[in-house]
């Protein structure tokens, strides 16, 4: 039986329209003749989305008592028992009442997907378990209520629903969010310009990583080997000597340029060998990318200039910035020769930058490129 599939609808705040987005598609699904159930759907009394649901066929909920106090849950055996060709399941990240069969309503999709249903679903960026601390710092808000990142990545399609702040923020006064009682202080605390800015910045911010990982997937399954550019994803090689620190910070002020932009570090250790990277300023090295939200790698190879540009196809780079060579010992790894030949291998793959330092034999800046250094 083929495993049904997964489509999320992601979304920065509350509000933004995913569950009537999801609605919408299911009606469109029906209009081509697909068997559609709404399997679970919170309106929230919002009229709208109560309108777009209309006309979907719901399967009734089940009623559980916790604590006294009844609550209703989506009926997964009554879904499985329907089988319907896709189902609308609203808030994956959502914990299901203690009595349920699965904890949490992620796993009650995994099972109708492993029945052959297709899946449609909604979330929040702040119920991300990777950014639910991120979110908590900006919002000051605990969301208790998560889901692993890696159950959404694995989604066949995310769609991210996006607004901007001051519509979301019109919206809410205009009622079609929370109850009028609830607007001013909503619109004081949680639902601050600042705060959806910063919402809606980490959720595209992420989309993009993931439909990244999706352009990574196609390359290597195409055999593509020439990088794509589709964002700004900035190389830095490391020696291992005293000019790294000015390697990474030039690195850190071009991928500060834009949003979305990569810092990669990599050091070349010599498959000889031979020593030359001093391990106390690669360590200082490795905590300076990291405070600049890179990531450092070490790769071994008998040519460390081809091994640089290897590593930046590998990571679809768009630049490289390397050091200008340094008079005596620039250590037994980077030297003229591996500058050089870094720059001449790069062709047409990536803009290069030979940046100049205290240790430079030339004290100049060398450019090659078509994008200016700034």
């Amino acid at each position: 039986m083929a495993h049904g599939t997964l489509r999320v609808y992601l979304g920065a705040a509350p509000g933004v329209g995913k569950t009537y987005a999801m609605l919408a598609e299911g009606r469109r699904q029906r209009r081509r003749g697909v068997d559609v159930v709404i399997g679970f759907m919170e309106d929230y009394g919002r009229r709208m989305t109560r309108l777009m649901a209309e006309g979907l066929e719901t399967v009734p909920r089940h009623t559980l008592v916790h604590r006294g106090a009844p609550f209703t849950e989506m009926d997964l055996d009554a879904v499985l028992r329907r089988r319907p060709d896709l189902a609308l399941v609203d808030e994956i990240a959502h914990t299901n009442v203690p009595g349920s069969r699965n904890v949490k309503r992620w796993q009650d999709i995994e099972e109708l997907r492993a029945a052959g249903i297709d899946v449609l679903t909604t979330v929040n960026i702040q119920h991300l378990e990777s950014l639910n601390e991120v979110v908590e710092r900006i919002t000051e808000v605990r969301q208790r209520e998560t889901v692993p990142d890696a159950v959404v990545r694995a989604a066949d399609q995310i769609e991210v629903v996006d607004m901007s702040a001051d519509a979301l923020r019109r919206r809410m006064s205009d009622g079609f969010v929370y109850a009028p009682e609830k607007v001013d202080d909503a619109l004081n605390h949680y639902f601050r310009v600042g705060n959806l800015t910063a919402l809606r910045e980490l959720a595209l911010l992420w989309a993009a990583d993931r439909v990244d990982e999706a352009l990574q997937r196609y390359r290597t399954e195409a055999h593509i080997h020439r990088p794509w550019a589709a964002r700004e994803r900035v190389v830095v090689a490391l020696s291992g000597g005293p000019e790294g620190d000015t390697l990474v910070r030039r690195a850190e002020r071009i991928v500060a340029r834009g949003a979305g932009g990569e810092l990669l570090a990599v050091h070349v250790v010599r498959a000889d060998g031979l020593a030359g990277a001093a391990p106390e300023l690669l360590d200082r090295q490795r905590a300076l990318v990291e405070r600049a939200g890179g990531s450092y790698h070490e790769v071994t190879a008998e040519d460390p200039a081809a091994a640089v540009l290897d590593f930046a196809r590998e990571h679809n780079a768009s630049q490289i910035v390397i050091g200008a060579t340094r008079r005596g010992r620039l250590g037994a790894l980077f030297h003229r020769s591996i500058a050089t030949a870094i720059v001449q291998g790069s062709g047409e793959d990536f803009d290069c930058y030979v940046v100049t330092h205290e240790e430079a034999a030339h004290g100049r800046l060398l450019r090659r490129g078509r994008r200016s250094s700034g």
